[in-house]
């Protein structure tokens, strides 16, 4: 199996100054650097750098893919917009870390999957950017992403039944976040990419409540930005003038969405021995429905193809005969597409010859059909695979 990794990292709040890019430079001399982006493939070799520490030092959003199935995606928030211990409900061993470096806090999200050859079906360098938006979510408050990281992450237990110790059935799932029916896109993309089972999160989303608002009201929003003092707003546009717009805007959103979400009660929560077991039933409940949607149209397609054949015999028993002579005519042309079309006719001629019980004639014709013809072994052959 031939090599491929690629490694992609994104500055998005703070672009790397002139040293910065020299440093990450020198980890690599063919990346395609820029002072918001880091993007290399490896076909042979391996990288240079350190993942972690750059992400801890310039980066906020990192992708990895492996093609002996290693799938990983990094982000850095500030730690005053993403609490470090309500993270730590949803880490799950390798699977989903966090840790916090400086006035940041860094999340790990890695999926395995090393049975077999891996060919990938899309194209690496637009993983990133379909998935980086989940960063902002995070920022403003919505956990969606890191409960569907853990979800994943227990997931691989259908795969691997040596992924986790019996006693992870006991596990009890972290509190489940609103609108988990609803991904957005960029969640979406995360799911996809650490191979979250649909069964699963349709399983996990049941008791998880509707989303109170699809999009920020500007009405709402208005008021609320006027409710600010004055020397807060004046503090605000320092910080925007100072090169910190992004920091702001996902700060204000998460202050805003904070003050005026409506409350909803915490649904139940969960084992894992719960959630993979509906989750199993689930798949196999769709398969049973399936597997009888599939012999209902099958059923009904054979039911189509009789009437079908029925209407060709009627068809065929009031020309009969220029049937039969259609028959030599194509025999006598000796050609292999006309051979076939020759065979489908006596396989209609023999149908009828069963229905209207005169199938000793059928079979005298035939056998005639075949002396004559004793000297063609491909017509002879496609008789024999015909039964006629």
């Amino acid at each position: 199996m031939s090599e491929y990794q690629y490694y992609e990292f994104l500055a998005i709040d703070r672009p790397l100054d002139d040293d910065e890019q020299a440093e990450v430079r020198s980890a690599s001399t063919r990346a395609t650097i820029t002072a918001t982006s880091f993007v290399n493939e490896y076909h042979w070799g391996d990288f240079k750098g350190d993942s972690t520490r750059w992400m801890e030092r310039y980066y906020d959003a990192h992708l990895y893919v492996a093609n002996w199935g290693t799938h990983r995606v990094m982000f850095r928030l500030p730690s005053d917009l993403l609490d470090p211990d309500v993270v730590d409900e949803y880490c799950v061993d390798d699977h989903l870390s966090a840790w916090t470096a400086d006035e940041f806090i860094v999340l790990d999200f890695i999926s395995e999957d090393h049975a077999g050859e891996f060919d990938f079906g899309y194209d690496a360098d637009a993983l990133l950017s379909a998935i980086v938006g989940v960063r902002a979510e995070l920022a403003a408050g919505d956990l969606r992403p890191l409960y569907l990281a853990w979800l994943a992450a227990y997931g691989v237990w259908e795969r691997d039944e040596d992924a986790f110790d019996r006693e992870a059935d006991d596990d009890v799932e972290p509190p489940v976040p609103p609108g988990l029916g609803t991904l957005t896109a960029a969640q979406r993309a995360l799911a996809d990419f650490l191979r979250l089972d649909d069964d699963l999160l349709a399983t996990a989303a049941r008791t998880s409540p509707p989303l109170g608002r699809i999009a920020d009201d500007p009405g709402d929003l208005t008021a609320w930005v006027t409710r600010l003092s004055v020397a807060e707003k004046d503090r605000i546009l320092e910080r925007v003038v100072q090169g910190e717009a992004a920091r702001v805007r996902m700060e204000l959103l998460r202050r805003f969405r904070d003050d005026t979400a409506p409350a909803t009660p915490a649904p139940t929560r969960r084992t894992v021995g719960d959630l993979l077991d509906d989750a199993a039933r689930r798949r196999a409940d769709r398969q049973r429905q399936l597997d009888t949607q599939r012999a209902e149209d099958e059923a009904h397609r054979e039911q189509a193809r009789a009437l079908a054949r029925e209407r060709r015999l009627d068809e065929l028993a009031d020309e009969e005969d220029a049937a039969w002579s259609r028959v030599d005519a194509l025999i006598a042309t000796r050609k292999p597409a006309e051979y076939d079309a020759a065979v489908t006719l006596l396989t209609d001629l023999q149908g009828l010859a069963e229905r209207e019980d005169r199938y000793d004639t059928f079979t005298l014709r035939t056998i005639a059909l075949r002396q004559t013809h004793a000297r063609k072994p491909s017509l002879i052959e496609r008789l024999n695979r015909a039964g006629i």
